[in-house]
């Protein structure tokens, strides 16, 4: 039955003293893992890329908001071009074919758009969170040029963090012979200390807690509005149902809300978890297990076009309009996108 699933462990390079253990899948196995992580790949390129199209194109979306939005779809489509294409490669074949020195340039292009991501995500909220608490002053507080220092803060640390660290061996400094130990040709998994595990931990926490406690203050205003409403609704016959709508209003924020912060934390927590444990437990973490939460943590970058953009009337409506080709009018960019 075992002989059904996978075949006998061979060698990533048969010639090559200290090569990998290569785990040789059945056809089967393989012909469905690649289906199912070039999908993942496709949904992460075609969904982003049309973010970006849509913001650029259409004058309407010219907006600081819509700036970071686009920029958060430019971090999640550099990683489905540049980086899930060879790490399908690699899990699928469990073993790297493509040298030491762009395993290094990979896990750093890796670790930069994923942690831009973060920060992506983190700004929106730190955005939204303005335009409801302060919506009279929004306008002058929140304006192209602070997008654009967010977008910057968030690409430069990124990409300056990540190289720096990999690139100067400051990851796996102090712990060299459990590095050697565990190492072998044909294997591409950088090994983070403790010190740097910590420091990468909080660059995740800090945008997380700062996520949650932002989305529950804006949570707080909107059920707030919903029941100043209803008080409207009770004294204000003219007025209609708003009760009701108010009620449906409170609970579309509390699910679209809520949809962003869950689909983030379970995307990225069982990652950084098992980093954590790893770098203090001499990495017990399985292989197998650690890459199927690796892919957990890059499937959250096809899933922010369809949380953040697909919920939105404006982008559905612009994604007909560029998959019909109508975008080829020449009047086409100055169209309305926002239902009346």
């Amino acid at each position: 039955i075992k002989n059904n699933f996978f075949n006998q462990a061979q060698y990533c390079f048969e010639n090559i003293n200290g090569s990998c253990h290569k785990t040789s899948w059945s056809s089967g196995i393989r012909i469905t893992l690649y289906v199912v992580l070039g999908f993942l790949t496709i949904l992460t390129l075609g969904g982003n890329l049309m973010v970006m199209i849509s913001i650029a194109y259409f004058k309407q979306l010219h907006s600081p908001t819509n700036i970071l939005l686009a920029s958060l779809a430019c971090a999640d489509f550099c990683l489905g071009l540049t980086v899930l294409p060879f790490s399908s490669i690699r899990s699928v074949e469990t073993c790297w074919y493509f040298g030491e020195t762009f395993c290094r340039f990979h896990s750093c292009l890796d670790a930069s758009f994923c942690y831009s991501s973060i920060f992506h995500l983190c700004f929106i909220s730190v955005d939204r969170y303005v335009a409801v608490t302060d919506p009279l002053i929004y306008p002058l507080k929140f304006t192209v040029p602070v997008s654009g220092m967010f977008i910057a803060i968030a690409w430069i640390f990124s990409l300056v963090y990540s190289f720096s660290v990999v690139f100067t061996g400051a990851n796996d400094k102090g712990i060299q012979e459990l590095v050697n130990a565990l190492s072998c040709v044909g294997s591409c998994q950088l090994v983070f200390n403790k010190t740097w595990v910590v420091v990468s931990a909080l660059l995740y926490l800090i945008p997380f807690f700062t996520m949650i406690a932002l989305y529950s203050k804006i949570f707080a205003v909107a059920k707030r509005q919903a029941r100043m409403i209803e008080m409207m609704s009770n004294n204000i016959q003219s007025f209609g149902n708003y009760s009701d709508r108010g009620r449906k209003r409170e609970r579309k924020a509390a699910k679209t809300l809520g949809i962003a912060a869950i689909a983030f934390l379970v995307c990225w927590s069982p990652f950084f978890i098992s980093v954590i444990i790893d770098a203090f437990l001499n990495f017990i973490t399985p292989p197998l297990l650690f890459d199927i939460m690796i892919w957990f943590t890059y499937s959250n970058s096809a899933i922010n076009p369809l949380i953040y953009s697909l919920f939105y009337p404006w982008f559905r409506k612009a994604m007909k309009v560029i998959v019909s080709f109508k975008m080829l009018r020449l009047d086409c960019s100055t169209m309305n996108l926002f239902p009346n």
